[in-house]
């Protein structure tokens, strides 16, 4: 049996316009699509309603196509596959492993400081302390009916019993393939849906990973430890788990990555000033 063909993608956010390190990113999973006879995918993650602009769905299509870049249609649209995501949610929450959490973060920031400085996530957020792990279901229930705002918590250590100690993924590179042993444990009982949708980042990445049958995942550094929580879900889940790769982050003058959220010169912002793609392309090491 011939093995199917290698299926990378670029999942960006329509949330901003698209920088110089969303163009590297785009135009190394492109590459490696092509150097492995295999095929790459545009997904426009838009779950967050309050931050997800019509206007930057535009953008990027627009960006990407001015980099000499096309994708198979259909493009892929989060915001159109929530009932999707709500089924993967409830299985988690049918099997103990996910609970309601009527904290605000308000209420979590003082519950936090009152302990002291205990641990924190990979991201630098001190740790959930459990608040609302052991709160009595039908309370709960009764709380949902009424409709008191929540998210909903991974049961972290219920979580790693029932996938295992197997959990971990294929990382490769240049220099080759290694596995990695994933240590979830230090993102403790992280939100996998939202108060306002039914699904996190987290929980709607892997599902649009196996709905699209990605093989090969290529994204920036600073999304390798959000890595373990991914293939904890997989496992839970039973999706596939596909191969990772992390990249290098294009940084500003100041040793701060690029990020829409500071103000980085976007691609529309280089075009307007006489970049041409192929001088862009240049810069990245894709000429």
């Amino acid at each position: 049996m011939t093995a199917a063909a290698p299926v990378l993608r670029f999942a960006p956010s329509p949330n901003g316009r698209l920088h110089l390190g969303h163009a590297y990113s785009a135009l190394l999973n492109a590459d490696l699509a092509a150097r492995m006879g295999g095929v790459c995918r545009l997904r426009i993650e838009d779950i967050d309603p309050a931050r997800s602009k019509p206007d930057f769905v535009d953008g990027i299509v627009t960006d990407l196509a001015w980099l000499g870049l096309t994708y198979p249609e259909p493009v892929r649209r989060q915001s159109r596959h929530m009932a999707a995501y709500r089924v993967a949610l409830d299985g988690l929450i049918a099997s103990g492993l996910a609970y309601p959490c009527f904290c605000s973060r308000g209420q979590i920031r003082a519950r936090v400081a009152s302990g002291g400085d205990g641990p924190r996530d990979p991201d630098g957020v001190p740790l959930y302390p459990g608040t609302c792990r052991h709160l009595d279901r039908a309370a709960a229930a009764d709380r949902i009916a009424r409709g008191d705002p929540h998210t909903w918590r991974l049961d972290m250590a219920a979580a790693l019993r029932r996938a295992g100690p197997t959990h971990g993924y294929v990382a490769f590179d240049t220099a080759g393939a290694h596995r990695v042993a994933a240590d979830p444990a230090r993102w403790g009982d992280a939100v996998i849906a939202r108060r306002d949708v039914p699904t996190s980042y987290h929980l709607a990445v892997v599902h649009d990973d196996a709905a699209e049958g990605i093989t090969h995942v290529v994204r920036g550094r600073d999304l390798e430890a959000a890595t373990d929580l991914h293939v904890l879900l997989q496992a839970l889940l039973g999706l596939p788990v596909p191969r990772y790769r992390h990249h290098a982050l294009l940084l500003d003058t100041g040793g701060e990555k690029l990020a829409k959220s500071r103000g980085s010169r976007s691609l529309a912002d280089l075009r307007q000033a006489g970049a041409t793609p192929e001088a862009v392309r240049a810069r990245l090491g894709f000429a």
